[in-house]
């Protein structure tokens, strides 16, 4: 009995969402163009750090070389991009990595990834509002904070701020009502705030490229010892600190990737686009063309503005704090300071909503499904926005941001982005190789009995080998030559196998990497002889994925290189999980906690797809063929 139980709950946990893609119809206003879905994801990817985080990179970190750091971390981003793409076009419906997790790995895994997302979000939404505060305050002469610095303090170390942030608590409340009023307002506003801050950026990369030299990447350290002012002759250990070896790349290929793992986070806000699918008026076109073109144009941006500013400032005199105003002093245009002041308010506000507006969205997604409170489903009939969930929301951020100190809390929006990735890397790859695609069964009834040969088999592969099949058996054969050309249930579960083998290899070889990088520095043969064995081991099931035929389903984008480039997405973003601090992962758990007592007491029962499954809901189900393995398993996908 107990048994049965607990095989019931994990049933539960691994159910998958059945997407009804025979309809377009909507509850939200599709009134988003592709121009506005590329000025979404610019304008939250694209934020203050552009005008902060190059001088502290090619300062500490890179050098000039900071231009290859951000080159580095754009690719890595546009894998996740690539993943996030493809499922746009597949699955044009509100919900972003949520969603996604939810049609390919199952409920639990969905729940986690959703959770995660809105406390990324609503971290991001108030940690930039106390930034756009904190900015403006100093444009004004820091009038703001004096004024309240005496009258005002609830500090508690760790926990409280120094002094609630009215201001940051008033522009979250404008911003709120902005998104609760319409899409079509918000992404207007959007559009003009980005379109000053790239003016701005494209003022700085002209001017940067004017006004800087190309000897200050070339630079010796005779020039080191001429520019540097110090009380006495710095030693050798402060001049390998400040200048490295000098030239194109004074901190070596160490100096690259350390800087390129920081510069990562640069392109993380792309994501919001995958949240519009039901926004948008041709989301299967206008998704992927988003992330790609908001993708590039960011790189362009970041890699203009860190190469005029190494070619303006040598890389060790510049100014971690305000580089840009300090590099523009020292090249006599002062007054452009006021320009970099204008952009920075500009990208602060543009990342400000692009924190906001997915947040309701994924939060509305998992309502809608069950998983969270159904008051949070509900849709305003005049504004086609989910106003309840957005004025919860906003809410939420609103109080974070007035009152907690946010600056241990901002990596736990790591966690959640690189699990988003991850998660989508893996749905791709899942999903590559199944026999069903994401069809709905009107759709597959209506080709069934109408359509031509050659329709039935893009629709639903596996038909093609129906009548001659034979039940297939698992050997040596079918991991490395496969006998079909078209996906089969034995194919769907060998991949969906050998992609949960690979993804606890990479946590492994992720985890080794960082427990033993002196070990491996200093030649350890043991260390080494066991990362060869990893990697090894991990190539076994990357073969076996890469020999199994894949859907050849249409859609209006595909990740290319398959499974390539998901692993290395995956790979990537376990790698920076992993060097996260043990206190963030003990605040994860926490958080994780207490979502999962919403869902185990909340969401498990009053999950729509668990409804849908029952007797009564037969209807809700795919077309049942004889000769097809149609369990819940294979049936989901």
């Amino acid at each position: 009995m107990f048994g049965g139980k607990m095989s019931s709950v994990g049933k539960k946990l691994i159910r998958r969402r059945v997407v009804d893609l025979s309809s377009e119809e909507t509850r939200f206003a599709r009134c988003l163009s592709t121009l506005d879905l590329i000025a979404l994801g610019v304008g939250s990817t694209l934020g203050a750090g552009v005008y902060v985080l190059a001088g502290e990179v090619a300062k500490d970190r890179a050098g000039p070389s900071i231009v290859l750091c951000f080159l580095v971390a754009a690719f890595s981003s546009v894998l996740a991009g690539l993943c996030y793409a493809e499922f746009g076009a597949r699955v044009p419906k509100t919900g972003s990595a949520y969603l996604y997790s939810y049609v390919t790995v199952g409920e639990i895994w969905a729940f986690t990834t959703g959770w995660n997302l809105i406390l990324s979000y609503v971290i991001g939404t108030a940690s930039v509002a106390r930034a756009w505060s904190a900015a403006f305050d100093n444009i004004i002469g820091n009038h703001i904070s004096t004024f309240f610095m005496n009258k005002t303090t609830v500090h508690v170390p760790g926990v409280l701020a120094e002094r609630p942030d009215f201001f940051a608590l008033i522009l979250i409340a404008l911003l709120t009502a902005l998104l609760a009023f319409g899409v079509s307002e918000s992404a207007l506003v959007n559009k003009i705030f980005t379109a000053v801050n790239l003016l701005v950026l494209g003022f700085v990369i002209i001017a940067g490229f004017i006004k800087g030299n190309i000897k200050n990447w070339q630079l010796t350290e005779e020039d080191y010892h001429n520019l540097v002012s110090y009380p006495d002759v710095p030693d050798e250990e402060t001049r390998i600190k400040d200048f490295g070896s000098g030239g194109f790349v004074p901190f070596k290929l160490e100096g690259i990737l350390t800087g390129a793992a920081t510069c990562f986070y640069a392109f993380v806000g792309f994501d919001c686009i995958a949240t519009t699918g039901e926004e948008a008026r041709n989301p299967q076109r206008s998704i992927p063309i988003g992330i790609i073109v908001s993708l590039l144009i960011c790189f362009v941006a970041y890699f203009g503005v860190s190469a005029a500013l190494t070619l303006m400032v040598p890389y060790f005199l510049l100014d971690k704090g305000s580089p840009l105003p300090e590099a523009f002093k020292a090249v006599g245009w002062e007054p452009a300071r006021y320009a970099v002041a204008v952009g920075s308010l500009c990208a602060l506000s543009t990342s400000l909503l692009g924190s906001m507006f997915p947040m309701p969205r994924v939060i509305y997604a998992m309502a809608e499904d069950g998983l969270l409170f159904k008051f949070l489903s509900s849709i305003n009939s005049r504004t086609k926005t989910p106003l309840s969930a957005t004025i919860t929301s906003g809410l939420l951020a609103a109080v974070m941001a007035f009152l907690l100190e946010l600056k241990d809390l901002v990596d736990l929006m790591s966690i959640g982005t690189l699990l988003a990735y991850s998660l989508v890397a893996v749905c791709v790859l899942i999903l590559r190789y199944q026999s069903r695609q994401l069809n709905s069964p009107k759709a597959v009834e209506m080709l069934e009995l109408n359509g031509n040969e050659e329709e039935r088999v893009v629709m639903n592969p596996s038909i093609a080998a129906m009548g001659t099949k034979e039940i297939e058996k698992l050997s040596l054969t079918t991991l490395f030559n496969p006998p079909s050309d078209t996906p089969t249930a034995l194919s769907g579960r060998i991949v969906y196998t050998c992609v949960s083998v690979i993804a606890v290899l990479i946590t492994v070889i992720c985890v080794v990497l960082t427990l033993t990088v002196n070990a491996l520095k200093e030649a350890n043969v043991g260390c080494i002889s066991a990362l060869v064995l990893l990697v090894v081991a991990l190539l076994v099931p990357t073969i076996i994925i890469w020999r199994q035929p894949q859907s050849n389903a249409r859609l209006n984008f595909k990740v290319p290189l398959l499974p390539l480039l998901p692993l290395i997405s995956i790979f990537v973003n376990i790698l920076l999980m992993v060097q996260l601090s043990a206190g963030t992962w003990a605040r994860f758990a926490i958080w994780m906690a207490v979502g999962f007592m919403i869902y185990f007491g909340y969401g498990i029962r009053n999950s729509v797809e668990g409804k849908n499954a029952e007797p009564h809901a037969v209807a809700e189900k795919p077309l049942h063929h004889p000769e097809l393995d149609l369990s819940p398993r294979a049936t989901a996908v």
